[in-house]
């Protein structure tokens, strides 16, 4: 049987940012593994993430910023199944680019129709029945952190980082990741907290290099702080940090993989929600970059993580439960299962 040709979909942009582009990137690894022919179809700030991340010579349709336009490209190119992680398209619109062929879709909202033969929402708290109302009669639903797409580097030191975490040596390294994108600059704000709350701390900076942050790291370079400008070393850095202060969204999963107690910043409307269930049930600390004393209050949870021995150790033993790192290929051994049915 001819292998099936998935064609994956990421929104990507400025104020976007890579996180769309990076979960695809992740399961089009576990598609590829399991023999399926993938390609991707981006617009130029996907296409940037796509390059500086994704395997060497994979197939990329180059997709116009306007929307009607790009869904035209997509809709004419060749697939069985299309993969979309988008939150801009319109219930049309994902219905032309679908046409004959089946639709996959990541959505972490729950909020409306979808034209899906399969969903994909890995959130906390999330079952099939949430979809209930919003999917079509057949269509299948993978719901939770069991399917969360994270990389494989980050399951394969998954047992290292539990073991070096249940030993709970004082803290000596803080992992920063607000996204690639840095929006408004918050990592170089975020620092700006950090630094004197945590002075004995070690700073892991990753950023990708178009951050509006970087210009102000690199003029008043120090000596805590290393910078890490789009690194493929995501997962032993993760894996080497005793806390972390990151972005909600999915890199929330790969800190759960390896059991990384952290403040979860943060930084969309569409993060609040997951975030905020998430601290209620102890598996980390919140806070919202909106909120007016952000910064007196971000100081003062990082270093309740420094200084609570008790707290780090809860935090890691509850979210590493949650999610083990295989949640792509579970999901790519169900598109292609179903795409054989």
């Amino acid at each position: 049987m001819t292998p099936p040709r998935v064609l994956v979909f990421p929104d990507g942009g400025p104020r976007i940012g890579g996180g769309h582009v990076m979960r695809c990137l992740t399961l089009a690894e576990a598609l590829s593994d399991q023999g399926a022919q993938v390609a991707f179809a981006a617009n130029a700030a996907a296409g940037a993430v796509i390059a500086a991340y994704g395997p060497v010579g994979v197939e990329v349709f180059p997709l116009p910023d306007d929307l009607d336009a790009a869904v035209a490209v997509v809709s004419q190119a060749p697939a069985d199944w299309v993969l979309l992680d988008h939150y801009r398209l319109t219930l049309s619109q994902e219905a032309t680019l679908k046409g004959k062929r089946r639709l996959a879709v990541l959505d972490d909202l729950a909020d409306r129709p979808r034209a899906a033969d399969l969903w994909l929402d890995p959130g906390y708290g999330r079952t099939a029945a949430d979809y209930a109302s919003l999917a079509r009669p057949g269509a299948s639903v993978l719901a939770g952190p069991a399917y969360a797409p994270v990389r494989p580097a980050f399951a394969a030191l998954r047992a290292q980082a539990l073991a070096r975490r249940a030993l709970d040596t004082p803290p000596a390294r803080a992992l920063v990741f607000l996204g690639l994108g840095d929006l408004d600059a918050i990592t170089a704000r975020v620092l700006r907290a950090l630094r004197p709350a945590l002075p004995t701390l070690t700073f892991d900076v990753v950023l990708g290099k178009g951050a509006a942050s970087l210009p102000a790291l690199w003029d008043a370079p120090d000596p805590r702080v290393r910078l890490h400008v789009d690194t493929p070393a995501m997962a032993e850095l993760c894996a080497q940090a005793d806390l972390a202060i990151g972005a909600g969204g999915s890199a929330t999963w790969e800190r759960a993989v390896l059991g990384l107690p952290s403040v979860t910043v943060i930084l969309a409307d569409n993060q609040r929600a997951m975030a905020q269930a998430m601290a209620r049930d102890g598996l980390t600390l919140a806070l919202d970059s909106s909120a007016p004393d952000f910064d007196a209050r971000l100081a003062a949870a990082a270093r309740q993580l420094l200084d609570d021995a008790a707290l780090r150790q809860a935090l890691s033993a509850r979210i590493s439960a949650l999610c083990d790192g295989r949640g792509a290929a579970r999901f790519a051994e169900v598109l292609l299962r179903e795409a054989g049915s």
